[in-house]
């Protein structure tokens, strides 16, 4: 791992070296441009801050409604699976009186017979009709068993719905408060970085929105404190120490690959 790091910073310290150039293009200094990336980072870093005041709330939301989404499909889907079955016991209902209409019949036509091969067909055909009937009647009991499952899992589900829709009520109108209260300094802030970010090199900033994106906790930019890397804390030599407070080129650290500027910035 530290050799996948180092290996990492190394390759931010070369596009950074390839990028001293822009100190002879522009009108600012090295040093101003510097403190343009240290400001840079410091409202963006306030941007953070107000983003991990919202927390977990934006994606608790999402997540609810997304539930919420789930669960009405699946009410949807229960409904219409119920719609079905009650469809196949009526059917099974009319097919059982039917039979049994049918054994009335031919026990009436049974009385009448001239002989016994002629009862012995009307026997079999009641047979017949009988045991219709009786799967009829299976079909019937198994079916509304599982009606009655389905129902059940209905009601419950729209339940669910319900205490989600309340849950996802309470996040949003927690979240738009906490965004209410915000809103108007993130978008000062939102301001500000527009207007630095219109004075520094394009390239400079793009390399500086590469290790913000790597950084776990979004600092491209540190100052150096007790001799050591404000990022990620690794001790920094002295002669390396002395050229960042010149401020005459873009220094990175030799092992998190981040922005270091003299501490004096901080003032």
């Amino acid at each position: 791992m530290a050799k996948k790091t180092t290996k990492t910073a190394a390759t931010e310290a070369g596009s950074f070296t390839a990028l001293q150039k822009a100190d002879l293009e522009g009108g600012l200094s090295m040093e101003e441009k510097l403190r343009l990336l240290y400001h840079l980072q410091a409202t963006d870093s306030q941007i953070d801050r107000i983003h991990l005041l919202r927390g977990e709330l934006p994606l608790e939301v999402q997540d609810l409604e997304d539930d919420i989404k789930g669960l009405g499909t699946r009410i949807e889907n229960f409904q219409r699976e119920i719609r079905d079955i009650e469809k196949d016991i009526a059917f099974r209902r009319i097919d059982a009186d039917n039979s049994r209409t049918m054994v009335a019949k031919y026990e009436a036509q049974q009385t009448n017979v001239k002989n016994s091969r002629e009862f012995d067909s009307i026997s079999k055909e009641i047979e017949n009709q009988k045991l219709d009937a009786e799967l009829a009647e299976k079909y019937i009991r198994e079916f509304s068993l599982l009606l009655k499952d389905r129902k059940d899992s209905l009601e419950s589900t729209k339940e669910r719905l319900e205490e989600r829709k309340k849950d996802l009520e309470m996040k949003k109108k927690e979240l738009d408060n906490i965004v209410l209260e915000t809103s108007k300094e993130e978008e000062e802030l939102l301001k500000k970085v527009d207007q630095i970010q219109s004075q520094i090199d394009a390239r400079i900033l793009s390399a500086y929105h590469k290790v913000r994106s790597n950084a776990r906790n979004g600092l491209a930019v540190v100052t150096v404190k007790r001799d050591a890397c404000g990022g990620c804390f690794n001790k920094i030599p002295p002669q390396r120490q002395l050229d960042i407070q010149m401020s005459k080129k873009i220094i990175v650290c030799e092992y998190c690959g981040r922005i270091l500027v003299d501490s004096a910035f901080e003032e």
